[in-house]
Parts: structure tokens; sequence; C-alpha cells
């Protein structure tokens, strides 16, 4: 499978990015191994997780996918032939956000430790807090980089002024600088990232991983009605039911019909052929969800589609 490289890293991954935050929440070990193994025999090799994936799942408390993902990666002997992203600043289970120099540096060590890993390849900051001075965020990460346990570091749910103030105190103070985005993009939200976002990563050649590429699920068309929603995305989900959301999935229907493939592999394609886009970062909890993934890979749209699809 053609890998895509990374801008500005030496990190060459996958054209998708399998999202973690499964593990630990709608799957369980067991059935995060299963996954796991197809994914990587389909060879999809980048995985995307964070240090408070899944707390939200009862019981949990954080760390849960980290864990899993450790322990397949001990069990199959597979580490060096995947690159691994993980994210830090949530302060899962504890009250504010935190992104201070200490608790990075505790961060990462409780990370690798779940891991089973010497070093993180992409180590993102996955919330922000405003009263810490960015340039304390990046003598952290500085000190992970020369330590050799972080190869790399991105930016996910960060103010834009927030993003450009680090990379300038980077450039002056000469420490790491944030290489790839982790923004939310999909074809029911693009409207933040093509008009706050982009415009970045463009201007400094910055790489960009989409979460939420396939909008909670809606765009698979899993969901035609309100009645369909139940269980954990029920909340993320219902928002999306209004004549936009229900128009674009008609224009979905219409083009994977075309094509012969899955709506999902379509809305995961709009997403790869996009300018700045680097890969999207999309989940499965079962083998017949990864046929969207490979469709994908081999799926090309025309330019009309892509337009219809913008539109």
């Amino acid at each position: 499978m053609q890998k895509k490289k990374l801008e500005k890293t030496n990190l060459e991954i996958s054209p998708i990015v399998f999202g973690g935050n499964v593990f630990g929440w709608t799957l369980d070990e067991k059935e995060s191994f299963r996954i796991l193994d197809q994914l990587f025999e389909k060879g999809f090799r980048t995985i995307d997780t964070a240090d408070s994936y899944s707390h939200w799942a009862p019981g949990n408390k954080g760390g849960e996918s980290e864990a899993i993902i450790g322990k397949w990666m001990k069990a199959r002997g597979n580490r060096e032939d995947l690159t691994i992203a993980t994210k830090v600043g949530s302060n899962p289970g504890k009250q504010g956000r935190d992104v201070s120099k200490d608790y990075i540096l505790k961060a990462a060590e409780d990370s690798l430790n779940r891991l089973q890993t010497d070093c993180i390849d992409l180590y993102f900051t996955h919330w922000d807090n405003e009263d810490t001075p960015v340039e304390e965020s990046l003598r952290a990460y500085e000190q992970l980089i020369q330590q050799g346990k972080v190869r790399h570091i991105g930016a996910s749910n960060l103010s834009p002024e927030r993003i450009r103030t680090s990379l300038k105190k980077a450039d002056e103070l000469n420490l790491p600088k944030y290489t790839v985005l982790q923004p939310e993009y999909n074809l029911v939200e693009k409207a933040k990232f093509e008009e706050e976002y982009q415009p970045i990563a463009e201007k400094n050649g910055l790489g960009v991983i989409t979460y939420f590429s396939l909008a909670s699920g809606f765009l698979t068309g899993k969901y035609r009605k309100k009645e369909d929603l139940k269980g954990a995305r029920e909340e993320m989900v219902k928002n999306y039911f209004n004549e936009e959301g229900l128009n674009k999935l008609q224009i979905l229907d219409e083009i994977s019909k075309n094509h012969g493939v899955t709506n999902a592999a379509v809305a995961l394609r709009w997403l790869m052929q996009r300018p700045t886009v680097t890969a999207p970062i999309a989940s499965a909890t079962r083998e017949s969800h990864l046929q969207a993934f490979e469709e994908a890979v081999k799926l090309r749209l025309s330019e009309e589609e892509m337009q219809r699809l913008s539109k």
C-alpha cells in the first residue's frame, strides 16, 4: 500500500489513519485485537490514539486505548512496522486541561508505559490551556525529542491564534515546531477548517490529519432518521439531521452507487483529494467497516463529483 509523506517530518503514514478511540469503549480488548489484526493484514499501519481514550466509558479512567494497543504490539512484535500517534492535555478524570511542562513530561512517560514502546512517533497537544505560555509546552516537547521519546509534534484542538503563536515562538526561541494539525473536518463540518485552519496549514506547509472524518458515523448512511439513533454516538450525530445533512447523504448515495462502493468510502475519498489533507482518521468495529478503507484507497472521484460534494 502506498504511504503518504507527512509534511516536514520523516514519517510516512497510511492513506487512512485508524482511530483508536474505539479501543476500550465500543470494543473490548479481545475485539480490539481482532480488528487490529485485520487492519494490519490489509496494510494499514498508522494508528491514532490519546491518553484520554476511552475515559468516557463506564468504569474507565483514561489510557485504556493506549494500553490495548501496547499489549497488541507486544504480542505481535510489530512495533517497528507501525506509526503511532497519541495526545496529551485533556487531563482525563480531573478538572481543567493541562499543557504545563511538568504535566506533559509525566503524561508522556505514562503513555510510553501503556504503549510499551520507547518512542512516540507523533505527539499531539490534544486540548489547550491558554493560561500556560506556549513556550512552556514547547520546552517540554524539546526535552522529550532530545531524549528520543518523541519524534514529531502536532496540534489538535488549539485555537488558530495559539497555533500561530506557537509557530512564531518556536522560530524565535529555536524550539520544536508543530508539523501536523489534527482538526475536525468532514463533509458536514467544513467551514471552520477551511476558513481558520487550512490557511495556517498552507502558509506553513503543515500536514493535516482529520478527525471525525465520517461525522461520527453519520456519513456512512447508517443513520437515516432520528429514530435510528441509539447508543454511544447518539449525542454526536443528532445535530446532522437537517436539510443540509440529509441532502449530503443523498449525493453520497448517488455517487457511491455509481462507483459500486460504500458511502463511507466516498466521504473518505473526498477528504483524501482535498487540498492540504494528508490523511483522514476513521474508526471501525468490524471487518466489513474496513472494506470502506480499501474502497477509498482505490477510488478516484472526478472533479465534478468533488464539486458536488463540496457544494
